[in-house]
């Protein structure tokens, strides 16, 4: 007898994702674009800041709700910010990044390369949700991005791919869902622990030369799993668990990059290290 409530549980978590994903798209595409100010191509990054920061949403995300939250925050605290889209599929409005890995990682590529000659900066920080904290790795080591990005920031990155909670696991046992869910989503069939995709990103190691890394996980993600799996190995790595600056903090894999601002508040300090002030429960309110 299969173990259902094993498999329902995953299964509830990506209605979760997908719902939350929708939720402020009324708002936003009412709005018609940002309202905050970000994706400003005037912006000219200040002294203080002087990288622009391109925010690269998660699978199901887009460039405006993803970041409802977060790129305000880094507004208003000085930075030039982008954000992108990524990973359409034909006949699929808003909900982008189910596009094959690989792809995505050239149209950030194209992203960054844009961001730099309207700024005029040298080098861009990357900050990227679940899929947008690992796809850009694919950019740094195989498309020449680590000599345009400074750092790259992953909140709850799926950077070993996830089990789902076990469910993955399951795919063997269902002839040919393995092989629909990379036709029709492939992005998802490429976050699989073990895929081919991954096998590939991650040989030879996690990281690349003159980028520094830092991951923001929580353990009570649902979606990228097991947690850990998110961490990296290498030099200029730093890995945080939410819970060990705040252990009131009950965010799971969508609230940590959506308004989780204990979370904003470290990748503040991820940006500007030189300046960063200890993380803690206080910083929700920072």
């Amino acid at each position: 007898m299969l173990p259902w409530k094993r498999v329902l549980r995953p299964l509830a978590a990506l209605l979760l994702t997908a719902a939350a994903v929708t939720a402020p798209a009324a708002t936003a595409q009412a709005a018609g674009a940002p309202s905050s100010g970000w994706n400003d191509y005037s912006c000219k990054p200040s002294a203080a800041h002087p990288r622009p920061v391109v925010l690269v949403h998660g699978t199901l995300g887009n460039s405006v709700d993803n970041w409802l939250g977060l790129a305000p925050y880094l507004k208003v605290r000085g930075y030039c910010v982008f954000s992108l889209d990524y990973g359409q599929l034909e006949g699929v409005p808003f909900f982008h990044g189910l596009g094959p890995v690989e792809k995505s990682a050239g149209q950030l590529k194209d992203f960054v390369d844009k961001v730099l000659a309207a700024t005029g900066a040298a080098e861009t920080d990357v900050v990227g949700h679940s899929q947008g904290g690992m796809m850009p790795r694919y950019y740094l080591r195989f498309l020449g991005g680590a000599a345009k990005v400074n750092a790259l920031v992953g909140i709850a990155p799926s950077n070993h791919g996830t089990t789902l909670n076990g469910f993955t696991n399951l795919l063997p046992y269902f002839p040919g869902a393995g092989d629909l869910l990379a036709k029709n989503t492939p992005a998802l069939a490429d976050q699989v622990a073990g895929s081919d995709f991954l096998d590939r990103l991650n040989a030879g190691g996690d990281t690349v030369p003159g980028v520094r890394y830092t991951v923001i996980a929580t353990k009570y993600d649902q979606v990228v799993t097991p947690w850990r799996s998110q961490y990296l190995s290498g030099p200029d790595v730093r890995n945080v668990l939410l819970q060990d600056l705040c252990p009131a903090d009950l965010s799971e894999h969508v609230a940590i990059g959506l308004f989780d601002r204990i979370a904003f508040h470290e990748v503040a300090n991820a940006l500007d290290p030189a300046r960063a002030r200890p993380t803690t429960c206080a910083s929700a309110f920072d």
